[in-house]
């Protein structure tokens, strides 16, 4: 079995000795990079994950998450110093998928990282341990799911999801109608305890989400707010 392939991008020599000791200790294969330009210029297909420092010299971590959606939506772990809500918001926004506030414990930078490979492998089919179901397809409302090749269209035009814009996706579309809270939605497509600070979490993951799939994403058809409870994927006629 091939080792899960890490890159990890952080300007701070002891911080990214500590994480790849820990890393390698649990059989991934980690590449380093102390900034983001030589992090960029190592993406490849073979990197299964990214955990990039928010706060380096020359090319931010937001720049250089930007620039990594550009080419490819392995998913990307900031790590930052700053614990404002705003900035976290600030990296998902850029296309980030989770983030960890530095001091962390080795313990909860162990799990976030076996969470986003795990959905990560799911969502690209790598994972053939587990039971799939072959070409299974869930088309509602014009917008057509595959389960098997984690392709998304809107009325035959293929859409780019990132693997935690799909599985949200494809967790509403599963359950058409039903509401599901926040706190549904935070421990079913991360894999964690929920805590209310995820609200934010969610909503900029449901906000990028709508941009991609709704015509009038001020008016969405698909991903539904039901006021006090959820989310949903609601009545979709024009």
């Amino acid at each position: 079995m091939e080792k899960e392939v890490i890159l990890l991008i952080e300007d701070d020599a002891d911080i990214r000795e500590g994480v790849r000791i820990l890393l390698e200790s649990e059989g991934y294969a980690v590449q380093e990079a102390q900034n983001g330009a030589e992090g960029l210029s190592m993406l490849s297909d073979e990197i299964d994950l990214v955990i990039l420092d928010v706060m380096m010299p020359g090319i931010s971590g937001i720049r250089t998450c930007e620039e990594i959606r550009k080419q490819s939506y392995v998913p990307v772990l900031f790590l930052t110093a700053k614990s404002q809500e705003s900035d976290k918001l600030i990296g998902l926004m850029a296309g980030g998928d989770d983030y960890l506030a530095k001091p962390f414990s080795y313990s909860e930078l162990l799990g976030r990282v076996k969470a986003l490979l795990r959905r990560y492998h799911i969502y690209r089919g790598k994972d053939e341990t587990g039971p799939r179901s072959r070409n299974h397809l869930i088309e509602l409302g014009g917008i057509r799911l595959s389960e098997e090749f984690n392709d998304v269209s809107v009325d035959g035009t293929p859409v780019n999801l990132t693997d935690t814009e799909y599985d949200i996706l494809r967790l509403l579309m599963q359950y058409p109608g039903k509401i599901f809270s926040a706190q549904n939605l935070y421990e079913s497509i991360w894999d964690e305890p929920y805590f209310y600070s995820c609200n934010g979490t969610i909503m900029v993951h449901i906000r990028k989400l709508r941009v991609k799939i709704e015509k009038d994403p001020q008016k969405p058809r698909y991903i539904q707010t039901v006021w006090g409870k959820g989310y949903r994927f609601g009545s979709y006629g024009d």
